[in-house]
């Protein structure tokens, strides 16, 4: 890999993605936020990056556009010379009781979630090959391991990107890229803020640490697989949810 690391983060201008990006910062990575709304003209956001000497740019796309998608990475690896790691976090929720559920939230969520991922790895592996190597972290859930009511949708795309993550593990080895997952669990969001008490209270008594997840949890965990020292890891998922699955 180049000495110069670059990086490529989807769905990375708010919550759990905001928080990758300014911690692959922090560990030395030049960072691009591919993302459907844009946050460029948040002065804040990007001076925080700059302030760590590292150059961040964002591509307004979504990933369902594979044409967007390819376009975006030819633009970025051109303009620094090719990438090195892929965090696949853009997501969205439509979640319902599977017997209410329109095929409108089924395809949106399947489209982002688990498409989306596809149409980014496929489009990246060229540029890590061609960068001697390199990691991607694709962003699962808990919920895509265990089930969860009112999420079939959700649900049956994190199991796919788990699949698909160990898939791409066993093709791209030999090319030195890494491929792993992150699942989360009950982390502190912008969804999470508009729930209700109660609710917030029946998910922490699942936890077995007895607190909600902070973003920094999630970010830590991106950061190390992405780096050197997750070097001899690949085709894992890692649960970063204080106990929360068992």
């Amino acid at each position: 890999m180049s000495d110069r690391r670059r990086a490529f983060v989807t769905g990375g201008g708010r919550g759990i993605g905001r928080c990758i990006v300014q911690m692959l910062a922090r560990d030395g990575y030049d960072v691009c936020i591919f993302d459907q709304e844009d946050f460029s003209g948040s002065s804040d956001f990007v001076r925080q990056i700059e302030s760590l000497d590292r150059q961040c740019c964002q591509v307004v796309g979504d990933v369902r556009d594979a044409r967007a998608v390819g376009d975006a990475l030819e633009s970025v690896a051109g303009r620094w010379d090719g990438l090195d790691v892929i965090v696949n976090n853009a997501g969205i929720v439509r979640d319902q009781v599977s017997w209410k559920m329109t095929d409108d939230m089924w395809q949106d969520v399947i489209d982002v979630n688990l498409t989306g991922v596809f149409n980014v790895c496929r489009a990246t592996i060229p540029y890590l090959r061609q960068s001697g190597g390199g990691a991607i972290v694709n962003m699962a859930s808990i919920n895509g391991m265990r089930g969860k009511f009112g999420q079939a949708n959700y649900a049956a795309a994190k199991a796919g990107v788990i699949g698909l993550t160990k898939t791409l593990a066993k093709e791209v080895a030999r090319f030195n890229i890494t491929v792993n997952a992150v699942a989360p669990g009950f982390i502190e969001t912008d969804i999470v803020k508009t729930m209700s008490e109660d609710a917030k209270r029946d998910a922490v008594g699942e936890i077995l640490l007895g607190r909600i997840g902070t973003v920094e949890d999630v970010g830590e965990s991106v950061v190390f697989l992405c780096s050197d020292r997750a070097r001899f890891i690949t085709g894992e998922v890692l649960r970063v949810d204080g106990g929360q699955y068992i």
